[in-house]
């Protein structure tokens, strides 16, 4: 059996990819492997219509109307190869038979790497966060550290303010030159240079000094990697940027491959879920096109 399309994650950018393609009648699969980059986190912030809301909300919601459409399949799954041939696209399925479509849209997400200090990886998602715009606003203006892993910190350091008083704990990943010192003390950031050992209760920082941090939210830079090597298999060109290693992508989200799409976190530097949504839609509009026009 051979799709129009096939969709490889079911997360946002996933989703909405597979939609106009649904909505345009296309034969399309969902192969979706259930790892969502935000499972850690209760609620989403900031999706106009939807703040608030459960993230796993969100998505069932969308899973359920996307299947509302009678030429969408879904299948729980993980692709573990993938090969072009002469009509198009195989997928390799843990544990199933191979798959085959004509276009590809990748939107498999990313892994975040998080910084080595005991205890934060337990409260990722619930007291420690990567993103101000969709968790600061319900820390209510109480104390905010950043946990530095790069000089790229300053940036969340100079944000963050505006949430609530800010420390920035430089945990021996830089030291800010005098130009920075300024900057952060302009923005009332103060600075803690003492090592953080681990972190217990609700967010305590517990300094390698004996003195304890208590902190309402706590905020760092992770290091993402693409979830899938689906990209690199199929021969896709990425790029390397600051805020991590992205699948390179025109405007309308084709890869350097012919016919293979890609959007969401894995194509994009960044979390967001408005932003995966929006780069999700443009990416299902265009293998939709792609099929009647060719090119990409």
């Amino acid at each position: 059996m051979q799709y129009d399309v096939i969709v490889v994650g079911g997360s946002y950018a996933g989703l909405a990819a597979a939609m106009p393609l649904a909505r345009a009648r296309r034969k399309i699969l969902v192969v979706d492997a259930g790892q969502r980059r935000n499972r850690f986190a209760g609620h989403s912030h900031g999706f106009l219509t939807q703040d608030g809301t459960q993230a796993a909300a969100i998505a069932a919601k969308g899973r359920e109307q996307l299947l509302a459409y009678p030429t969408v399949g879904w299948l729980d799954g993980k692709v573990v190869g993938a090969q072009r041939h002469e009509s198009g696209f195989r997928l390799d399925i843990e544990g199933m038979p191979p798959l085959e479509a004509r276009r590809l849209v990748l939107a498999t997400g990313v892994v975040d790497r998080l910084p080595q200090v005991p205890g934060l990886a337990e409260r990722w998602g619930t007291h420690v966060f990567h993103c101000p715009y969709c968790h600061g606003y319900e820390l209510n203006q109480g104390p905010i550290g950043v946990l530095a892993t790069s000089p790229m910190s300053m940036h969340l350091a100079l944000l963050l303010p505006d949430w609530g008083p800010t420390t920035l704990f430089l945990n021996d990943a830089f030291e800010p030159d005098a130009e920075q010192l300024e900057k952060l003390q302009a923005r009332g950031v103060s600075l803690e240079r003492s090592r953080i050992d681990r972190i217990e209760g609700r967010l305590n920082l517990v300094l390698h000094d004996g003195r304890i941090a208590n902190l309402d939210g706590l905020f760092t830079l992770t290091t993402p990697d693409v979830a899938s090597p689906i990209a690199a298999m199929l021969g896709c060109e990425f790029d390397e940027g600051p805020m991590g290693r992205t699948v390179r992508t025109d405007a309308m989200k084709a890869t350097t491959v012919q016919g293979v799409f890609a959007c969401g976190d894995a194509a994009r530097p960044g979390g967001s879920l408005p932003l995966a949504v929006g780069d999700g839609t443009i990416a299902g509009a265009a293998a939709h096109q792609s099929l009647i026009f060719g090119g990409y």
